[in-house]
């Protein structure tokens, strides 16, 4: 799935945050990086519709307040989709919860 630099952004800090449900000031972080920054205003209004977008692609949940015209997300949370996206993004492979057993031949070739 194509995502915007911001979006990535978005979903990884999601995931190392330390709580599940993340604050929108967080995401301001993007632009700290940046020599060119937009104007406040515009920071806040391109992280709103990249979140919008996320959440319609039902890789986030938002929380917040709704009102006829429109919608203020305030806090987001990763779905199950957005951590699966998260994790194809760092190429990390999950782990399995498998036990390994010794048998002989093991304990015999590492007494030798």
């Amino acid at each position: 799935m194509k995502l915007s630099r911001l979006q990535k952004f978005i979903l990884i800090r999601c995931k190392n945050f330390r709580q599940k449900v993340v604050p929108r000031r967080e995401f301001l972080g993007f632009y700290s990086d940046t020599k060119i920054k937009p104007s406040k205003e515009d920071q806040h209004n391109i992280i709103t519709k990249s979140l919008m977008r996320l959440i319609r692609k039902d890789m986030l949940v938002g929380f917040g307040e709704i009102t006829r015209e429109k919608i203020f997300v305030e806090k987001v949370r990763l779905t199950r989709m957005g951590t699966r996206e998260v994790r194809r993004l760092l190429d990390k492979q999950q782990k399995l919860p498998l036990r390994l057993k010794k048998t002989r031949k093991q304990e015999n070739k590492k007494a030798s």
